[in-house]
């Protein structure tokens, strides 16, 4: 496994506090070589959910998201009040996820544009539909029939991704860590199907969420409007560290997925 030569700082989502990233990367590494995963997908998850909050965002308590046993809709937890910040976030967000992916759209072609430089920067795209796309993991030569089951905010995230945190992007998009399958799972399809997992899981289509996730996560939307972006990325992290700690295979990834969210 090659070490990264350029180093990247992830900012906090509330303060300056500032992680190296490529620090986070050696210690990780090395203890990789000390030890074995454990295969009790909630000891694990309950791990990398800590190791990757504090890697992306700091110290901060989002570890409750990703608690499976508070997934769960209920109507007592529909009796609290928004702030008006939290509220007007909230509604844009929700109106981030109306929004579906548009071909001919001039903002989203530059979007998968700028989507694909950010993955392949020496590489020329040949068009908007090239089987050149089938290396980033969409399934065929037109990127645009993947959106479908999510819509633009999907495209959003990944750009998002690889923006804020190009070297953690570029590991999994080239499956950089760990021993890999011979059939790996899909990157840009996985991508969509994290949004739409994510969506789904914070009950963001309801007018206001009514499990403890999208509760908490509501008050951290307070305090950042990116954090269901960042969240994002947190949650891919998870999904490949999962996908690693399970030796799993490509049939297997909607396991993962439904392991890991």
């Amino acid at each position: 496994m090659r070490l990264r030569k350029h180093r990247q700082c992830f900012p906090s989502c509330s303060s300056h506090h500032r992680v190296d990233e490529d620090e986070i990367y050696r210690r990780h590494k090395k203890r990789d070589g000390e030890l074995e995963w454990p295969h009790d997908s909630t000891h694990v998850k309950s791990q990398l959910a800590q190791c990757f909050i504090n890697a992306m965002v700091g110290p901060r308590s989002w570890t409750g998201l990703f608690t499976r046993s508070s997934n769960k809709r209920n109507e007592k937890h529909g009796d609290y009040s928004l702030s008006p910040l939290q509220e007007q976030r909230l509604l844009r967000l929700q109106a981030r996820l109306q929004v579906p992916f548009d071909e001919n759209r001039p903002d989203h072609q530059e979007a998968l544009k700028a989507l694909w430089r950010a993955a392949f920067p020496d590489v020329a795209l040949q068009g908007l539909i090239s089987e050149q796309w089938k290396e980033m993991g969409w399934q065929g030569s037109n990127p645009s029939t993947d959106f479908r089951g999510c819509g633009f905010i999907s495209l959003e995230n990944l750009l998002f991704f690889a923006r804020t945190y190009p070297v953690s992007f570029r590991r999994l998009l080239f499956k950089e860590d760990g021993k890999r399958a011979t059939w790996e799972y899909p990157f840009a399809v996985a991508g969509i199907n994290i949004s739409f997992m994510l969506i789904k899981m914070l009950d963001l289509c309801s007018a206001k969420p009514r499990c403890l996730p999208g509760i908490n996560f509501v008050r951290l939307l307070g305090e950042d409007e990116a954090a269901f972006d960042v969240l994002y990325c947190i949650a891919f992290e998870m999904v490949d560290a999962q996908w690693l700690a399970m030796h799993a295979s490509y049939m297997q990834f909607n396991v993962i997925l439904s392991l890991s969210l």
